[in-house]
């Protein structure tokens, strides 16, 4: 752990360091993020953190606006023939790799295969794909076996996981090997040698970038132009050292503040940038014992209370939650009440343990895994640790920090080598939009996200979503899809709050959406 005096030496250790590394202060932007990044590979991982890190590096083929809408942004526009299966992307001009290497369709390609393999939505194009190629250098094109309208949206989501453009020659790593060395096309490069794990992470801005002409930055659409030289990100898992740095004027950006402390940050503009909050789930392993039994997980709906979550995270104020959530974001077209009442109906611990011991359940140990220094998760794992137990589970709740939780639920081994039963985790509520974009809705058992659930009835009520011919026909899917969900339980949803940013009322430019860099002014 980060503390203040090991904070401040790192400061000044930053402050002696010479001017040409350094940069002036005025075009330095500080931030600190939601925790450490210890993960690098956007595509291995669906860690926000990384996520963040991702954007900031390496450019996508499309962004999304305000309005949730896919916009050119790598490509300067696609067109479609053959009946909407024949879709030629076309590359704009002046894209460069951070290593001085030119961006070329191959590359694209590449990338896009790669992500293809990891993604909910692109494994989702890449089954609808009869041939991905690059006839020509700035041309890659999709052969299609059928329609499918979604595919600007799949290729320039802003959720986990980006597709990242990278070079052909990193883009061709195993997908579930990490990609260490960090070469995008992004507005700014990585600077691996001024890293430091635990404590510090570093960006300058990429003079070779080309922001693309028009239009306004809205999300991770528009053109990206960088007002900034340099960005530290500082790790601070200590919150009241993080508070304090933020009061002194030490920090410009605090990416999540506990909202106990948001009343201590006055003068800082503190604001949502995310309409669409954050949605906490239980993600459960479902290849192992005992939520690998469907009826052991159906138990959790008996005693699960969502304001209980919610309010561990966020305080009282009713402003900062929605309850009861469901499958997907509340708010969003896709959003439905069907099954809804089993989050609202008495909260039952006895009929809980009643059921527990029908289902078979043989007091095999639940290795929890809480993060240590990612408070809103640390919460939201305290309180399903107390579920848990109450309940009447064998409850072994580990607590280690983000990273180690990250590196370890890629895990499939059982708890005797190290593996996990279950850990807490939040998803945008852009990720849990609608069936093609939520990861945890996946039931392809191996192929799918982490916690590996199986289920033929939710695969095939989302290819019916998929192929839904209007808005109409999918809300209703969705709703069957939710219902469905709430039977065979992928994951156990928590609520959903709304996620508060600080920063110094000076900087400008701050977008809405996930942190990102460009459009950023320090005053």
């Amino acid at each position: 752990m980060l503390n203040r005096r090991s904070f401040m030496a790192l400061s000044g250790a930053a402050l002696a360091a010479p001017a040409l590394a350094q940069g002036s202060a005025a075009r330095t932007l500080k931030f600190i993020p939601q925790a450490d990044l210890t993960v690098l590979d956007p595509i291995w991982t669906t860690a926000y953190v990384t996520r963040n890190h991702g954007l900031a590096v390496f450019d996508t083929l499309y962004g999304t606006d305000a309005r949730y809408a896919a916009q050119p942004q790598m490509v300067a526009g696609h067109t479609v023939e053959n009946d909407d299966k024949l879709w030629r992307l076309t590359l704009r001009p002046g894209l460069t790799f951070h290593d001085g290497s030119p961006v070329l369709a191959r590359d694209c390609v590449a990338s896009i295969a790669r992500w293809g393999k990891r993604d909910a939505m692109g494994q989702t194009l890449m089954a609808y794909t009869d041939e991905l190629s690059a006839p020509d250098d700035r041309t890659i094109q999709f052969r299609l076996k059928k329609p499918f309208a979604l595919l600007p949206e799949a290729l320039g989501k802003v959720g986990s996981s980006i597709c990242a453009i990278m070079p052909e020659r990193l883009a061709k790593t195993d997908p579930f090997t990490q990609v260490t060395e960090m070469v995008g096309s992004g507005p700014f490069r990585f600077k691996a040698d001024e890293r430091v794990v635990g404590a510090r992470v570093v960006y300058e801005r990429f003079a070779g970038y080309v922001p693309r002409e028009g239009g306004e930055p809205q999300w991770t659409s528009g053109p990206k132009r960088v007002f900034v030289d340099r960005v530290e990100w500082h790790v601070i898992p200590d919150q009241a050292t993080a508070a304090s740095a933020m009061q002194t004027g030490e920090m410009d950006w605090w990416e999540q503040p506990p909202a106990d402390l948001v009343p201590t940050l006055g003068g800082l503009t503190t604001r949502i940038t995310d309409p669409t909050g954050l949605i906490g789930c239980l993600r459960m392993n479902q290849l192992q014992p005992p939520f690998d039994n469907p009826a052991i997980r159906q138990v959790l709906l008996k005693v699960v209370d969502q304001t209980d979550f919610m309010q561990a995270v966020t305080g009282t104020d009713p402003k900062l939650i929605h309850v009861p959530t469901g499958f997907f974001c509340p708010g969003l077209p896709m959003a439905s009440d069907v099954g809804l009442d089993v989050l609202t109906s008495k909260r039952d611990y006895e009929a809980a343990k009643t059921a527990l011991a029908a289902a078979g359940y043989k007091g095999e140990k639940v290795v929890l895994m809480g993060a240590s220094d990612f408070p809103s998760l640390k919460a939201l794992a305290d309180v399903a640790a107390d579920m848990l137990t109450r309940a009447g589970f064998n409850v072994d709740y580990q607590v280690m920090d983000w990273g180690s939780v990250v590196q370890r639920r890629a895990k499939k081994d059982p708890i005797a080598q190290g593996g996990w039963s279950a850990f807490c985790t939040f998803w945008a509520g852009l990720d849990q939009a609608n069936p093609a974009v939520s990861a945890f809705l996946r039931g392809t058992g191996q192929s799918a996200a982490i916690g590996w659930p199986t289920s033929e009835k939710i695969e095939a009520l989302r290819d019916q979503w998929l192929d839904a011919p209007d808005t109409a026909a999918r809300k209703q899917l969705a709703g069957a899809l939710q219902r469905q969900a709430f039977s065979d339980l992928p994951y156990l949803p928590l609520g959903q709050y709304f996620n508060q940013t600080s920063y110094k009322p000076s900087l400008t430019g701050v977008l809405d959406g996930v942190p990102m860099f460009w459009n950023v002014k320090k005053g």
